[in-house]
């Protein structure tokens, strides 16, 4: 397996010291407004980088690792959502260039939505990629009773994806992870798969899911108060693909604004990586309406 970071051309390479730890970030493009994108499980900004060529022609992209994923720092084994949404906080912040479009997909849900509740001077427009959200059913994916995935219980439990995992990171990702979720055949190449397992197979490269699935279990209740008292109110646009109209459903409850839904057929969960230019298209015309109005 290649030990080397993966990149583009396109883009240039930064870190960044914020609230207490280092995260890594791309960035592309020298014109446009900005758009923050946020990776999911099991990913990291890689998981955009056939998208981020087709952004940066129109937008300033910036393409993060969050806290516990990628090249950013490791987690603790406390880390949750609300620690990874202040990351994100201070560094829109340190780059002065919000408010951003903001744009996320799957485990990072919960994160985008207290940053945008929390800071909305931060944000511009909200996209949401294949997500939901702890309190709107999101949990319901940890059930394997009805059809949820088991992997969510061993990130979850204590110690137990350090045990299982560890040593076994590719193993998982290219024979479970990527398989079981993906619809469009030769989409995630080997060369991915060895970009996602590099990060994850470093010391500790599985805290950060470890504490995004954890505090997923048991902070629906804080979602769904904080959806009550502060529903988003810039524009969102709700992609589903695999996931069918779960996002979209999900994001019906949470906002009060504009809400158009795009649904990708016949591309499985990892819409970046499966349809890039479809899910392009969509997120361009989306934030041409926003930039215009």
């Amino acid at each position: 397996m290649n030990t080397a970071p993966a990149t583009l051309s396109e883009v240039a390479h930064h870190h960044v010291e914020v609230n207490g730890t280092r995260l890594h970030y791309v960035e592309a493009g020298t014109t446009g407004s900005p758009l923050l994108l946020v990776h999911g499980f099991p990913e990291s900004w890689w998981a955009f980088h056939e998208l981020i060529p087709l952004l940066a022609a129109h937008h300033r992209v910036f393409a993060v690792d969050l806290r516990g994923f990628g090249d950013s720092a490791t987690a603790t084994d406390e880390h949750d959502s609300a620690t990874a949404a202040e990351d994100l906080h201070q560094l829109i912040g340190l780059l002065g260039v919000g408010p951003v479009h903001l744009a996320g997909q799957d485990i990072s849900g919960a994160t985008l939505f207290r940053l945008a509740a929390a800071h909305p001077e931060h944000v511009r427009s909200f996209t949401a990629i294949e997500m939901g959200l702890p309190g709107f059913g999101l949990e319901a994916l940890a059930d394997v009773t009805r059809g949820g995935s088991w992997h969510i219980g061993v990130l979850a439990a204590p110690g137990i994806a350090e045990l299982l995992l560890a040593g076994r990171e590719r193993e998982f990702l290219s024979r479970f992870a990527f398989p079981a979720l993906c619809a469009t055949p030769g989409a995630i190449t080997e060369a991915d798969v060895d970009e996602f397992a590099r990060t994850y197979s470093r010391p500790g490269g599985l805290r950060g899911a470890v504490g995004l699935y954890r505090s997923m279990l048991r902070e629906g209740p804080d979602i769904a108060a904080l959806a009550a008292e502060r529903p988003l109110r810039v524009p969102v646009l709700a992609v589903g693909a695999g996931g069918g109209d779960f996002t979209a459903d999900t994001f019906a409850g949470v906002t009060s604004g504009q809400l158009r839904a795009v649904s990708l057929e016949g591309v499985g969960h990892y819409a970046a990586l499966e349809a890039p230019d479809e899910l392009a298209k969509a997120l361009l015309g989306f934030l041409d309406e926003v930039d215009a109005a």
